[in-house]
This record gives C-alpha cells, sequence and structure tokens, in this order.
C-alpha cells in the first residue's frame, strides 16, 4: 500500500498532468509548491506525508451560504439544471453538501471521509481539526454528492445548512474554512423576513464576517423569493432597508442582488410590477453567472496568492515567532539548569562544611571516611565518580529541556493571536530534539539557502500573475505583432 505521502504527491502529478492541458501557469503553481514542501519539511513546519499544495483547492470553489429556508438549494438545482438538493419543506440535509461533478448518469451520495482523504477537494485532513472541537465524526457535518451536469464541469459547489442549523462550534470552523478557501461566496437571504430584528441577526450572523476580509469582493449579497412580496409589500423598501444596512456595516451596496425562482413564484397579476420583477430578477442572475463564469480566472489569481501568501508568511511571521519561541525554550532551559547546579552546588558546599566540621574534631563521618578511602586506594574511583556525575547532570538536563518545552507549548495554548498553533508546534519539537544544543545560532533549517529559495518561488510567482495579467491588460499600450 502507498504510504501517505507517496500518496499526495500521487495526487499533484495527477493534477498536474491535468492541468498541462488546461493552463500552464497553475503547472507553475504546482512546482512552486513542491519547493515551498522542501522549505516546511526542512523546517519542522510540515509532516513528511504533508503538502501546502494539499491545503487549497485546485478546482474553481463557489460557496452558497445563508439562513435556512433562503432557497440556497432551490438556485443550485435551478442553476445546474438538475434536481439535486432537497428544497422547500422537502429539505432535510443538515450536513455542508460539496457537490461535484461525475460521469456516471445518476447521483451519489458519500460520506464525509471522502472529502477527508482526497486531496483534490478542499476538506483533506479536516478530520484531526473537527475531532478537537467535536465528539461527532467528520460525516456529521460533511457529505459528497456527485452529478452529472454539466455545468458542473471544471467547478466544485458547497451548499450550506441554514445558519439557524450550524451554531455548533465545529460547522462554524466549517463555515469559517469553506469562506477561506472559496473563489466565490454566494449569501442568501430571505426576503420574507425583513423585520429589523432579523435584519440585525443575519448581518451578526453572516454579513459582517467579510468586513474585516481583505477577499471581500468574492462575496455577493442575494436577497432572495422578492416575488413573495409583490402583491402587498414594497420590494424597494425592504432592498433599500438591506441596502443600507449594509452600509452601515461598510458592505458595498452594489453587490447586493434581488432574485426569485420562476417555477415557484407567486402569481403576480400587477403586469408592471411583474415585469419589474422580472428585470431585476434576470439582472440579478445575470450578473451571479457572470460571477461563476468568472471563477475560473479568479482561481488562478487565487492559487497564486496562497503560494505568495504562504510563502511570504513562513519568512515574515513564522520564523519570527519560531524564533522567539524557541529562544523562549533556550532561556527556560538555561534557567532551570542554573537552579539545578545551584542546589547541587549547595548540597556539596553543605558537605564540605560537615566535612570541616568532623575533621576538626579528628574524626569523619563514616560516609566521608569511605570516599577518602577509595581516593587514596582506588585511582579509578575519581574517574567512575566523574561518570556517574556526568550522566545525573546530563539526565537532569534533559528533565529541563522536557520541563521548558512543555512550558512553552502552554504558552502558544494559551496565546490567542497564534492562528497556526499545531504548525508551530510542530516546527518548536524539531529544534529542541535530543541533542540540540541551546546554543544554536537560528531555528533548524533556516538560513541563506532556504531564504533565497522563497525569494525564488516568489519571483516565479510575481511572473505568473505578471503572465496572467499580460491576458488582459496592456500598462504600454503596446500591442504584440
Amino acid at each position: 500500500m502507498l504510504s501517505e505521502r507517496s500518496k499526495v504527491k500521487h495526487h499533484l502529478q495527477e493534477l498536474e498532468a491535468h492541468l498541462k492541458s488546461e493552463n500552464p501557469l497553475l503547472v507553475e503553481a504546482i512546482k512552486g509548491f513542491r519547493q515551498l514542501d522542501k522549505v516546511g519539511h526542512r523546517l519542522g513546519l510540515l509532516r513528511p506525508e504533508q503538502s501546502y499544495a494539499a491545503q487549497i483547492p485546485w478546482w474553481p470553489l463557489i460557496s452558497v451560504l445563508g439562513t435556512y429556508s433562503a432557497g440556497k438549494s432551490t438556485f443550485i438545482n435551478t442553476y445546474i439544471d438538475y434536481a439535486l438538493q432537497d428544497t422547500g419543506n422537502q429539505a432535510g440535509d443538515d450536513k455542508f453538501t460539496v457537490i461535484s461533478y461525475s460521469s456516471n448518469s445518476e447521483s451519489r451520495t458519500l460520506p464525509g471521509v471522502a472529502l477527508n482523504a482526497d486531496p483534490r477537494f478542499p476538506f483533506y485532513h479536516m478530520a484531526e481539526e473537527l475531532d478537537a472541537v467535536s465528539a461527532e465524526s467528520m460525516d456529521a457535518y460533511l457529505q459528497l454528492k456527485t452529478c452529472p451536469s454539466d455545468k458542473l464541469r471544471g467547478y466544485i459547489f458547497i451548499d450550506s445548512p441554514g445558519f439557524d442549523d450550524t451554531e455548533r462550534e465545529a460547522a462554524a470552523q466549517i463555515t469559517d474554512h469553506i469562506i477561506g478557501l472559496s473563489d466565490l461566496v454566494l449569501l442568501f437571504f430571505d426576503v420574507r423576513h425583513p423585520s429589523t430584528e432579523a435584519m440585525s441577526n443575519a448581518l451578526d450572523d453572516l454579513f459582517v464576517m467579510p468586513v474585516s476580509r481583505k477577499d471581500a469582493d468574492k462575496f455577493v449579497y442575494i436577497l432572495n423569493q422578492t416575488d413573495t412580496l409583490a402583491p402587498e409589500g414594497d420590494v424597494e423598501e425592504i432592498v433599500a432597508g438591506w441596502q443600507k444596512a449594509l452600509s452601515q456595516q461598510g458592505l458595498a451596496a452594489e453587490q447586493f442582488l434581488t432574485i426569485y425562482d420562476q417555477q415557484v413564484a407567486v402569481p403576480i397579476d400587477d403586469h408592471e410590477r411583474r415585469e419589474q420583477l422580472e428585470t431585476q430578477r434576470q439582472q440579478g442572475l445575470n450578473n451571479i453567472t457572470q460571477r461563476i463564469q468568472q471563477v475560473h480566472t479568479d482561481r488562478i489569481y487565487r492559487v497564486l496568492g496562497n503560494l505568495e501568501q504562504m510563502t511570504r508568511h513562513i519568512e515574515q511571521q513564522t520564523i519570527p515567532r519560531l524564533r522567539q519561541l524557541v529562544r523562549d525554550w533556550e532561556r527556560g532551559v538555561l534557567w532551570r539548569d542554573v537552579m539545578v547546579l545551584g542546589v547541587m552546588t549547595a548540597g556539596l558546599f553543605a558537605m564540605a562544611v560537615v566535612g570541616g566540621a568532623f575533621k576538626a574534631k579528628e574524626q569523619y563521618a563514616p560516609w566521608l571516611q569511605f570516599i577518602i578511602e577509595k581516593l587514596q586506594t582506588d585511582i579509578w574511583y575519581p574517574i567512575s565518580a566523574g561518570g556517574v556525575l556526568f550522566v545525573v547532570l546530563f539526565l537532569l538536563h534533559q528533565a529541563m529541556r522536557a520541563l521548558s518545552l512543555r512550558a512553552v507549548m502552554r504558552s502558544i495554548d494559551n496565546d490567542t493571536d497564534i492562528d497556526d498553533k499545531a504548525v508551530l508546534k510542530q516546527a518548536l519539537i524539531k529544534n529542541t530534539r535530543f541533542l540540540r544544543s541551546i546554543f544554536r545560532p537560528d531555528v533548524v533549517g533556516w538560513g541563506r539557502s532556504t531564504r533565497r529559495r522563497l525569494h525564488a518561488i516568489l519571483e516565479k510567482a510575481d511572473q505568473a500573475i505578471q503572465k496572467l495579467n499580460d491576458q488582459y491588460t496592456r500598462p504600454s499600450g503596446q500591442v504584440e505583432s
């Protein structure tokens, strides 16, 4: 059987073979990730079976999030032209559903473990993270559905359960994970709940999330089922209220769309109102379709951007923080060693004082008499006694190293500013392993060659982004002949 490291390597080779025919720039990205993996393994930031390339989805990822009964599943079914997701009163999925294309004529539903074991999907090895916050298995939160719709070719969709049902910590962690990896996030809200309280709750749960994000432009806000208010409600007023609420949260109102599903729409007798709503609906759907089609390009920028971000993060954040942690460990070992030596020195001094007192009385304690006789009659005794002392000191030093490491590990757990705690712990263990000197000038694996390799990765990524830019823009105004 293949090892985990061999499996990841095999998947990357398959992915590279696929991308050669799709986009050569992504092949360059894979090469960059391979170089970054070498740095990560050398520094102890990655386990042997891990890869940075497995931490991101390589296929365009579109997530559909929102409140309960907001029409998320209905929208997906309509867009892919396939009755895949249960909708309306029949909706029973309380899991995040990853939807992927399959050439099989029938749809299949697979458990969450199918996602955990496949690096092509955005939940590779996430079971370990979920185990830390939930007693339930990954299958309780995730499932994979395959579908033969051609609209899914080259995409991965994620349909979320209603946010009203996702108050569990594990579900919140999955949501944050999904948002971070998505190329496009469609946020749905039900127009049938226009109250101030409903708006406030939805903004707290959904719309406030992108404010502090650097990738806020990938969020599209959708007010769904506007047809239900046509006979008796003022849709424009409700939309204006939502736009104002969004603006107060610092969110761009132009990202706000209104749609409804024609197949289940409420009959609208007012011809003028019906045409107005239909125009708004069509404009909203056209906007969504354009954003979905643009995802392929966004995906390339996202992958190259992730490569740059991971590379810069190692040099600018991980290494300085790891260096500080190693220094904290070294200082902890030193002062603990000093304490031990101090105690031993005090003990020897006390022994000398006691021995001097006995000598003054021209008599020795039995234990001191034994030592004196050994020193006078056995030439090897000092050597063997020194050897025993060395072993004792060495074992005590190793114990102090372990105690200091445990203290630094606790400080990592208690530091709320550290996001990659597991990575830092992993690297710290490598820097504090057996016989590693506490006077080493820098962290293990870091030096000029490693820094040059990181800079080479950044340079290659920048060149790939410039090549991608050349497909859409010419800042010089020159046209290729």
